[in-house]
């Protein structure tokens, strides 16, 4: 296996959320507060849902946003909202690498501190775009590890869906199906398989070609 595929880099970084971004000017708005993006889930056409966490109400500032779509407040702090397609979600160097920072992550006064695992060349890529794109960040760490092909629960589902015939043509289970078996909500599961197949696919990319000439 090549060394790209093997070794990961993965680092701790603040960014500070541009102007427009939903996270960045609430927080900015309420500088003393900490927000807590729980779960992030990147939808089609640049939209997006959160699940959130925050020690004072940004309820106010919220509904007003011109990048929130929907605010549901639930209880104890916790709160959802819907982000439209100019909120901001994960800023575009991150969408065009194709890199998801970790979750939990929080959102202090308009900086962000996000925990991101890739390749080498695509950490130094992502570097290099937030200096072009002009987005104050400051590198917090940085260290290689070993990784992996799959995560433990990612070769744990993957095994369940080859079980089960989900790569299998024509399917033996579809997608809901397959989440009912696994205990798991249908989009939890969907970004579940995206990440093996993507991981499946980025490792065997040069033998695939070596093999289809």
């Amino acid at each position: 296996m090549k060394e790209s595929t093997a070794m990961l880099q993965q680092i701790r970084i603040d960014v500070r959320l541009p102007e427009g971004h939903w996270a960045g000017d609430v927080t900015r708005a309420h500088p003393s507060a900490t927000l807590r993006i729980e779960q992030h889930m990147p939808l089609s056409r640049g939209r997006g849902t959160a699940r959130c966490w925050c020690d004072e109400s940004l309820e106010n500032n919220l509904v007003s946003h011109e990048g929130i779509d929907e605010y549901n407040g639930i209880e104890d702090g916790h709160f959802s909202v819907n982000i439209s397609a100019g909120g901001g979600g994960f800023v575009r160097p991150l969408v065009d690498i194709g890199i998801v920072p970790r979750t939990p992550f929080e959102v202090r006064d308009g900086w962000v501190e996000w925990t991101i695992e890739g390749r080498r060349d695509e950490v130094r890529e992502l570097i290099h775009r937030f200096r072009t794109d002009q987005l104050p960040h400051r590198l917090l760490s940085t260290r290689n590890s070993r990784s992996r092909l799959l995560t433990t629960r990612q070769r744990e589902v993957f095994e369940v869906a080859t079980r089960e015939g989900f790569w299998d043509v024509p399917r033996r289970i579809n997608l809901s199906e397959l989440a009912k078996v696994l205990g798991v909500a249908k989009s939890t599961l969907s970004t579940q398989l995206h990440r093996i197949e993507s991981a499946v696919f980025h490792a065997f990319t040069d033998e695939i070609r070596r093999q289809s000439p």
